[in-house]
């Protein structure tokens, strides 16, 4: 192993695990160097178009994108129909800075009414019975492309590293680590919003998403954060002096600063109603952040102590595969659970080799039950040392999060075009390609 870029400590992802020197190169140079394509779902029983709308109220979209953030393009899509932004849902979140081909769900949507938007290509799929929920894809396919390396030729060396953590000589392996997406690049502070919000600290939550400037941002957001801080520090705060400063395209953060301005600013349920100002789906993220900075946490502990990740330890809480994935993706099924203990520890270390099986680690919420053994004591240990519990996750509104589990090891059968340096491979719903592009660039998250 050799240590993270600092960067990547500051959300909890503390090493590489290959030692071999990074590829270094630039990527997203164009849009098209970083393609993501969305494996989509069988179970989602796709209607066609001309489907009832009374049965199948959602309009079914599928969009390439580029140079689009999803939640931006969501907004402008639901501007273009005259409808609320609430009722356009998608089943993940892509990179802006990329080509990317997902659906989209319009709660009352007409094909008739599909405007036309730069940079976007949206064919009318058909209509669904429900809405799309968040993780409602089998996984994504890449193409990343890596433009002028400085030491190409440690690609099989970190290759083969990967294929031993791994555990498969056919396959690559990494720990699932949440990418820096989750957290925000330029300014990963998503997880500590989340933080504040699990111990009910609404007022630092707000302070934390629109104060507190960074030298990566803009001079105009840097100045307008530092009015917030400033105004927060004071003994008679002007919200309307801070709402003035914030630059117009930071959206969510006027939301909050609008409300406090408005609504005023005396108590946890002032400063709670003006999260609550963002779309649901970022209130969700929050809270889902908080897990991940956790869930990292955890994983970097389980490398600093030498614990395997291809196989289970004694008290390790095993999820055995998802039967309907797609070929080539592995994907574990978190309702059907087992402890690994005494002979289970070998007959699961069996069926995670064949990948029909994956040691699993926690995203924390109010349904969770820790592991036993020494990856429990690693799960106590980073909620203690956060100051943390299970029960905290017990939320209002948006923020409630019952948890789940996640695996902690991810395969992919990933292939590199020499010449060129593309990168083609698959991962499951919930993986970041920057989880095995980190390993091979070994640069900080703003280069990726």
């Amino acid at each position: 192993m050799r240590e993270a870029h600092p960067t990547e400590r500051a959300v909890g992802i503390d090493h590489y695990v290959s030692e071999a020197d990074g590829i270094g190169g630039v990527l997203r140079v164009e849009p098209e160097d970083f393609e993501v394509r969305e494996l989509e779902l069988d179970s989602l029983n796709i209607r066609p178009p001309d489907a009832p709308t009374g049965d199948f109220p959602n309009l079914v979209l599928r969009v390439t994108l580029r140079g689009w953030d999803t939640n931006d393009f969501a907004g402008r899509l639901s501007d273009e129909l005259g409808v609320s932004r609430e009722r356009v849902s998608w089943a993940g979140t892509k990179d802006k800075h990329a080509v990317t081909t997902q659906l989209f769900t319009v709660h009352g949507g007409d094909a008739d009414d599909v405007p036309e938007i730069r940079n976007a290509d949206i064919e009318v799929v058909g209509r669904l019975g429900r809405t799309l929920d968040f993780g409602d894809l089998a996984g994504n396919h890449f193409r990343i492309r890596v433009r002028d390396p400085d030491h190409p030729e440690t690609v099989a060396a970190i290759t083969d590293s990967l294929r031993e953590f791994g555990g498969r000589d056919d396959m690559v392996g990494v720990p699932n680590f949440f990418g820096h997406q989750r957290f925000g690049s330029i300014r990963p502070i998503t997880h500590k919003v989340g933080l504040h919000v699990v111990r009910g600290e609404w007022r630092e939550a707000v302070l934390a998403y629109c104060g507190g400037p960074t030298e990566d941002e803009p001079e105009e957001t840097q100045a307008g954060r530092a009015v917030v801080d400033e105004e927060a520090d004071s003994d008679d705060p002007d919200w309307h002096r801070a709402l003035d400063a914030i630059p117009g395209y930071l959206g969510y953060e006027r939301g909050m600063l609008h409300r406090l301005a408005e609504d005023g600013a005396e108590t946890d349920e002032d400063w709670r109603n003006a999260l609550e100002s963002v779309p649901s789906n970022l209130q969700r993220l929050f809270v889902n952040a908080a897990q991940s900075y956790v869930f990292n946490q955890i994983l970097s502990e389980r490398l600093d102590r030498g614990l395997p990740f291809d196989r289970p330890v004694e008290g390790d809480v095993v999820a055995f595969a998802d039967r309907d994935a797609p070929d080539g993706i592995e994907i574990p099924d978190v309702s059907r659970l087992q402890s690994a203990t005494g002979r289970r520890v070998d007959v699961m270390a069996r069926h995670i080799e064949r990948g029909r099986a994956f040691v699993t680690a926690p995203l924390v919420g109010t349904e969770t039950e820790l592991a036993d053994g020494e990856q429990g004591d690693i799960e106590r240990e980073v909620l203690d040392e956060l100051n943390l519990e299970p029960a905290d996750f017990d939320l209002p509104g948006n923020f409630r999060s019952s948890g789940t589990r996640r695996a902690i090891l991810v395969r992919t059968d990933l292939t590199v075009e020499d010449e060129s340096l593309v990168f083609d491979f698959g991962l499951p719903h919930g993986s970041y390609a920057t989880a095995v592009m980190r390993e091979y660039l070994k640069a900080g998250p703003l280069d990726l």
